[in-house]
């Protein structure tokens, strides 16, 4: 650096920790070695982050959150989502470019999630950082809900109006609580208005300072690796982890691998089929929302479908209560229960390399039930597919709610005492 731009520099620093900053989440943050493809996604969570927040400025430049018909007798906020893509420069990109975000941010961070489950990154020191994990995960289903129902399509209205109305069978408080959700009696001007409140300004603050929660918790105790070997209890002399290397250019420098082979699919998708086969942006959502007119199967966006499946399993009632206040409950235990998993794993080992077949086969269970119930949530109801909703949700409960047995049992393999490359 020339003198001038470390004078400079010494000036920020006085005033602002801008180079202490760097070196602690940067370039003096050391991380294992041994980081496979499964750590790319934590990056690319943030890097879709960056594409929505973006994205959706310039979306809003132009849209109009307005139920009112206009003069063809189209909902205003609909004929807006038409105006950026039609009449706006480069509206159509940036509009694709949100709605494929959507989609792959819930499939980056589903992937994170499965990348936690599998090496235990959720095991003492990691239990807050895990916690601020699920609430990222809570705020983001919140997020793409509310910004589900913006371009006020008849999948856009009808999905809104049946969650919201779930609300009401809540006892008590239930028919209350879904009129103030609603901001009405029915899903109107008023319900879009305040969801666009939500997902534009309160949602993404709270999403973001998460976030950073979520960051700053994983560099105070340092990140998990393939091995679940604690990097930090061997160093040498001048303290730096014998198995770790600088965050930056390190890794810095191979997550652009990761980022570069994720903008080739996501670019590919945006470009050549940004609906997604209908599971992106559903086609009935191409049609403006009629509230007389109410679509033959009304079912959430993909990344809702199974914890949809779980609230539809339930169909009987329950100490008098109705079923659907007990589908609902259900539903929102489905992801709490995520939370928990750092007091319910009890085995010896962190990652599932040691680990034995018994936890390595109910995992496959858990996995392919949980596909099974994603692929029922876009389906009809009908008697054959509840009953398998029934078992896939009693079997993806019990994988957590058994944990602490099944994980005891478990013949393990013991760890190493430093990280490998396998």
């Amino acid at each position: 650096m020339t003198t001038k731009s470390q004078e400079l520099l010494n000036w920020i620093d006085e005033r602002f920790p801008l180079t202490s900053t760097w070196k602690e989440h940067l370039s003096e943050y050391y991380a294992p070695k041994n980081f496979n493809f499964w750590y790319f996604f934590g990056s690319l969570a943030l890097l879709v982050l960056v594409i929505q927040i973006l994205t959706g400025i310039f979306l809003v430049m132009h849209y109009k959150p307005d139920a009112s018909l206009n003069a063809s007798g189209i909902p205003v906020a609909f004929a807006s989502v038409e105006y950026i893509m039609r009449e706006v420069p480069g509206g159509w990109l940036i509009r694709y470019l949100h709605s494929t975000g959507a989609s792959a941010f819930f499939i980056v961070v589903y992937l994170h999630m499965f990348r936690g489950l599998l090496y235990g990154s959720y095991r003492k020191p990691r239990e807050l950082i895990w916690i601020f994990g699920t609430l990222i995960f809570l705020a983001l289903m919140a997020e793409a809900f509310m910004g589900y129902l913006l371009p006020w399509g008849q999948m856009s209205f009808w999905g809104a109006q049946v969650i919201v109305n779930l609300f009401s069978a809540i006892p008590v408080i239930g028919p209350d609580l879904s009129v103030v959700i609603r901001g009405d009696f029915v899903v109107s001007d008023a319900t879009l208005n305040r969801f666009f409140s939500f997902h534009v300004i309160a949602v993404p603050l709270v999403l973001i300072g998460l976030v950073v929660a979520h960051i700053v918790a994983l560099h105070e105790v340092g990140s998990n690796n393939p091995d679940g070997v604690e990097i930090k209890k061997k160093k040498d002399a001048n303290g730096i982890p014998l198995d770790g290397i600088p965050f930056h250019p390190y890794y810095t420098v191979k997550d652009i691998v990761g980022v570069v082979g994720f903008l080739i699919f996501f670019t590919a998708i945006v470009f050549f089929a940004p609906e997604g086969g209908g599971y992106f942006l559903e086609y009935n959502n191409f049609i403006p929302a009629d509230p007389l007119k109410t679509p033959p199967h009304i079912a959430p966006v993909w990344y809702f479908t199974p914890f949809y499946s779980i609230l539809r399993a339930v169909t009987y009632p329950l100490f008098g209560i109705d079923a659907k206040f007990w589908g609902v409950v259900a539903m929102g235990a489905a992801v709490v229960i995520i939370a928990f998993l750092p007091w319910l794993d009890r085995s010896p080992v962190k990652s599932i390399r040691y680990k034995g077949g018994l936890f390595k086969g109910i995992l496959a269970v858990f996995i392919v039930s949980f596909f099974i119930l994603g692929y029922l949530g876009v389906l009809p109801p009908t008697p054959g597919r509840t009953l398998v909703a029934q078992i896939c949700s009693v079997i993806y409960f019990a994988f957590f709610l058994a944990m602490p047995w099944y994980s005891k049992l478990d013949k393990c393999k013991p760890e190493p005492d430093r990280v490998t490359f396998k």
